[in-house]
């Protein structure tokens, strides 16, 4: 990684690194306790040591393998510690269709935060579907965890457990709801991940253990593409970190419309094509999901390149490229943020208008923005004809036929954009 790619956040862990021998006193004693005011002399700690995902972890913690936890409100701890769980979605499992609140003040068009998205979820159901019980909205926000002692999976040596105290830190609650049986504990996240920090589920999950009788079950809730996943866990051992086991997943959908293969011919019948923009990089974002999940982000607030890498899951390269295919279909534009001096990215007034549209004419506007470019247009149709996906030699001489202003080598690259992106708009046809 170049330093012109780097983020405050790997700026700042180098130097500590370098001013307290972090790595030197991790080789001699296999752990460092590092005091919230020594980070704060390079930045805030509060931005400097909450790692939602593995990929937001600093250059120097990659490089390295290692990560960092909270052990009260002023100290935490950096081991070589297994700190996140992968997440794998099931792609077999059908959605749930739900219907529509019958609530003025929750507009399910627009579920664009971590909140509106549960406090629907809430409101129509979805919550005591997931436990067969009436449940009750309790909890939320910010609270101590009080004190408790852990084991966590140390890489160093052979995986051997290394026991944590942690003494009065600080967790958040997404929501939690109780039913005659059942403390539900919900950590939410509002685009689709890959893994996430066990801490967000295991620090509150041992602060309520010790509160309630009933049973607690931690949450993970994702919503993304307008699906709400709900992945059921059990920690199967409490004192340890690492036993978080996945019992279920469940799917939901608000009044799901089906797009037909009639709509998707429809728009292709209807489609202008456009020039190739001329300062805008052919896309290489293989995942049109993550196009959506960007797009929706950016319609809660507008985010620098910063924003974007240290708090949602892209890394650096990651980031460049999915908003480079933003501004490729014409709905993020960049700007020039005079007060903090950073190139920042907002949807476009099309891009907004798309994003507050019921869901079936928002896929169905989004297909439309794909398929004006000249590549996916005529891979599409070559698609149509054929009943199946093209082949990369197929795809990659329709980029030549088109002129694209990209070399061979790069078009070998390309073609994968292209062919994701056109099963993504197949993968939208109903049957």
């Amino acid at each position: 990684m170049s330093k012109g790619n780097e983020t405050a956040n790997d700026k700042a862990w180098k130097i500590l690194f370098d001013t307290h021998e972090i790595l030197e006193q991790l080789d001699k004693n296999g752990f460092f306790e590092i005091e919230s005011k020594q980070i704060n002399k390079q930045r805030e700690s509060r931005l400097m040591a909450k790692f939602d995902h593995s990929v937001n972890l600093p250059k120097i913690f990659r490089e390295n393998k290692l990560s960092i936890l909270p052990i009260s409100r002023s100290k935490y701890v950096i081991g070589k510690f297994e700190t996140h769980l992968k997440v794998r979605y099931d792609s077999q499992l059908e959605a749930i269709s739900v219907a529509p609140p019958q609530l003025e003040s929750i507009d399910y068009k627009n579920l664009y935060s971590e909140s509106s998205a549960l406090h629907c979820a809430f409101n129509i159901g979805i919550i005591n579907d997931l436990v067969e019980e009436e449940t009750f909205y309790t909890v939320s926000g910010r609270m101590s965890t009080e004190s408790f002692d852990f084991n966590i999976i140390n890489s160093i040596p052979n995986k051997k457990p290394y026991p944590i105290k942690v003494e009065n830190s600080q967790c958040e609650i997404d929501a939690g709801f109780e039913s005659d049986k059942y403390f539900i504990l919900i950590e939410a996240k509002k685009y689709a991940i890959e893994d996430f920090l066990i801490r967000q589920l295991y620090y509150p999950y041992r602060l309520w253990s010790k509160k309630m009788s009933k049973k607690v079950i931690p949450v993970l809730m994702t919503y993304s593409n307008d699906i709400f996943s709900f992945f059921i866990y059990e920690f199967r051992d409490e004192e340890n970190y690492n036993s978080l086991n996945l019992i279920k997943q469940k799917n939901y959908m608000i009044s799901p419309e089906e797009i037909q293969l009639s709509d998707v011919e429809q728009v292709f019948n209807s489609i202008k094509i456009i020039a190739e923009p001329a300062d805008v990089p052919f896309p290489q974002a293989d995942r049109f999901e993550r196009v959506v999940d960007l797009l929706s982000l950016l319609l809660e607030r507008d985010l620098t390149k910063d924003d974007i890498t240290e708090n949602y899951e892209f890394d650096r390269r990651q980031t460049d490229y999915y908003t480079n295919a933003g501004l490729y279909i014409g709905l993020i534009e960049k700007y020039q943020n005079y007060i903090t001096n950073k190139a920042t990215f907002r949807l476009t007034s099309e891009g907004r208008l798309i994003l507050h549209k019921r869901s079936k004419l928002k896929y169905l506007n989004l297909i439309n923005k794909i398929l004006e470019h000249e590549v996916f247009y005529l891979v599409f149709e070559l698609a149509i004809s054929l009943g199946e996906l093209p082949s990369k030699d197929e795809i990659c001489k329709i980029m030549s036929k088109t002129r694209l202003d990209i070399n061979d080598t790069t078009k070998g690259r390309r073609y994968s954009t292209v062919r994701r992106w056109i099963f993504w708009i197949w993968s939208q046809i109903k049957d």
